[in-house]
């Protein structure tokens, strides 16, 4: 019975009763082949190759194809590695030490190219004429890593080639993003400097989050509920008409009359001018402090609104005599010496002021000027 050979590597399997005397001789090579197999490492040169090159299996012989390891060198250019026979599977370490790319082909299956100065892993199924190629290191990080490396001179390059670049891959070294890893959060904290480069942790609350989306001022206010302007907000503003705040220089009462508790110092003080019209005009001391009359009658005047008792009011009252008319006040008038003084003559003015300390209940009535036409 003849000799037969495995599919894979071709190892003889001598007949039953064949090779008498001489199957030491092929029981030699088989072991060899085993031992090629096991973790022969092979050179294979691809000088004289060109563009391509066969890998073969040879039954009964030791060949190129039984190696596990291959170190590719000599190549000249491209070359693509054709694995025959094409029904044998095998599993080869590749280190491709040339300067090209060395593609392993099988079948019209996938096939796997491995670049210069790369190592990969690749087993070939031996599916005959659709056999493929398979890169197994393409799932072994470690190894890509390594290929990456192979050509390294300096740590630069290291990190280089594994895609780490210190300030482009990666984030060199901080002390201020060490700082921060130290930190311990949680949730409605935020971080934050306590000194160059030295961070920690804060409370930062659901509705302190609310203010700091705010887009600009108008938000900001709406956010906290105050109902004033950003104009307003310029001022000193008093929460509630009729009530003193402590520690406040401004208070208002509840009509909204603005009090100040010490002196007040202005560049320029103006007054309010009211006018007044028709033959019985109210001098209404909530609107000005200057009022105006041009007499069209006899005149009959009403003092209204003074402030309560404790508090001084004055006023000026300007007439102007429309026509030669009198003028009649109010009974809570004192003038000097118990008289009231003249009125204005058509085309004249006169020039009144009157003053109360007592809520209304006295005026104190003067002749500021007369005659002034």
């Amino acid at each position: 019975m003849p000799s037969t050979y495995t599919q894979n590597n071709g190892i003889e399997l001598i007949g039953t009763g064949e090779q008498s005397g001489t199957w030491g001789v092929t029981t030699n090579t088989n072991l060899q082949i085993i031992d090629r197999v096991a973790s022969g490492v092979g050179s294979i040169d691809l000088s004289a190759s060109g563009a391509a090159h066969t890998l073969t299996t040879t039954d009964g012989t030791l060949s190129d194809g039984m190696y596990r390891v291959l170190l590719l060198s000599g190549a000249t250019e491209a070359c693509t590695i054709t694995i025959a026979p094409n029904d044998a599977d095998k599993f080869y370490i590749v280190n491709n030490g040339t300067s090209y790319t060395c593609t392993f082909t099988q079948g019209s299956g996938g096939n796997v190219s491995i670049l210069a100065g790369d190592t990969a892993i690749l087993y070939a199924d031996g599916g005959g004429a659709g056999a493929a190629v398979v890169d197994v290191s393409a799932a072994l990080p470690v190894l890509q890593a390594s290929n990456n490396l192979s050509d390294v001179t300096n740590a630069s390059t290291a990190r280089t080639n594994l895609g780490v670049a210190i300030g482009t891959d990666v984030q060199a070294y901080d002390a201020g993003l060490q700082s921060i890893s130290g930190l311990t959060t949680a949730s409605d904290k935020m971080i934050y400097t306590t000194a160059s480069d030295t961070y920690a942790v804060t409370t930062l609350t659901s509705f302190a989050r609310t203010l700091l989306d705010d887009a600009d001022a108008a938000t900001f206010i709406s956010t906290l509920g105050i109902t004033a302007s950003v104009a307003e907000l310029n001022y000193n503003d008093i929460t509630t008409l009729g009530t003193s705040q402590a520690s406040k220089v401004v208070t208002a009462d509840a009509n909204g009359d603005v009090l100040l508790s010490e002196e007040l110092t202005a560049k320029s003080y103006n007054e309010t001018v009211s006018a007044l019209s028709g033959t019985t005009p109210t001098v209404n001391c909530e609107s000005g402090n200057v009022f105006t009359l041009t007499t069209s009658g006899a005149t009959t005047f009403t003092f209204s609104n003074p402030p309560t008792t404790g508090t001084a009011y004055s006023f000026v009252l300007k007439v102007v005599g429309g026509g030669t008319y009198a003028l009649t006040w109010p009974a809570s008038v004192k003038w000097q010496a118990g008289t009231a003084p003249d009125y204005p003559l058509s085309g004249e003015t006169y020039i009144y002021g009157f003053l109360t300390h007592d809520g209304g209940t006295t005026w104190y009535g003067f002749l500021g000027g007369a005659d002034f036409s």
